[in-house]
């Protein structure tokens, strides 16, 4: 079994598949995906995540604000993170975290919304999801600064080896998108090869950033079997191995997905 484990399924391109969700998670399904972890943006997508995770046993949600949906957001609060959190099917919490390269102008606004996830994760036990893009001293600051027990993953990971090695002192998983096989993507196959096998996953942050060959199409939960595939290739492992590993890694993560 193979698992996505970051995918927006309530925000698919399903032309197609005829309009139907349960259609693109049946193709996945027959490529051998067999969990899916679907991810929450911002309060009003809350209630969608959490619906479609009670439609499908084998999906399984999260809640958060991202760091991009701030400035559209009122102020999100510990209490608003705690009462969403408080549901059987969600499993973790985000996706969260620091992203200065669309709005530096919201970055005070951004770390106070990404330390009301940090405590949030600290006072439920649920790990987080970390979304960082050219915030790296300060995103590594506030997770040092939370000393996570249950830590998280830094998913669609595209930083250096230096920050992935950093996260992984503090405990946390690298995820691996479809970027990875981009043509112009070479320093982040080297962080690829340098991840511990029991510290790695994969996903397809779908329906953005649809893997090679499938480049320029709506990306979907089943691609994520590509980017394993190119993983696969990278690290010089069997794919059988890597599938293994990351299911692994997962249930490891996310244990209310077990």
């Amino acid at each position: 079994m193979l698992i996505d484990s970051h995918c927006h399924l309530d925000r698919l391109d399903l032309t197609a598949h005829d309009g139907s969700l349960d259609a693109a998670l049946d193709a996945a399904r027959q490529r051998g995906v067999g969990k899916f972890l679907c991810i929450g943006v911002d309060a009003a997508n809350a209630p969608t995540v959490k619906q479609i995770a009670e439609q499908h046993s084998d999906v399984f949600c999260s809640v958060g604000i991202h760091p991009l949906d701030l400035s559209r957001e009122a102020p999100t609060d510990l209490d608003w993170l705690l009462t969403a959190l408080d549901h059987p099917r969600v499993v973790a919490i985000g996706e969260t975290g620091l992203d200065y390269h669309y709005e530096p102008e919201m970055a005070a606004q951004q770390q106070i919304s990404f330390r009301y996830h940090l405590q949030a994760a600290e006072q439920t036990g649920k790990p987080v999801i970390i979304h960082t893009r050219e915030a790296r001293a300060d995103t590594l600051a506030l997770l040092r600064e939370a000393d996570l027990a249950n830590a998280g993953v830094l998913h669609c990971f595209t930083e250096d080896w230096d920050m992935a090695r950093a996260a992984l002192d503090m405990g946390y998983y690298i995820s691996l998108s479809g970027i990875v096989t981009f043509r112009n993507a070479e320093a982040l196959r080297d962080v690829a090869r340098k991840v511990p096998a029991d510290r790695l996953l994969v996903e397809t942050d779908s329906p953005y950033l649809a893997p090679v060959p499938h480049r320029g199409k709506p990306n979907e939960p089943q691609y994520v079997c590509d980017v394993a595939a190119f993983l696969a290739e990278v690290r010089g492992e069997a794919l059988e191995q890597l599938w293994q590993n990351t299911t692994e890694n997962f249930h490891r993560l996310f244990p209310l997905t077990l």
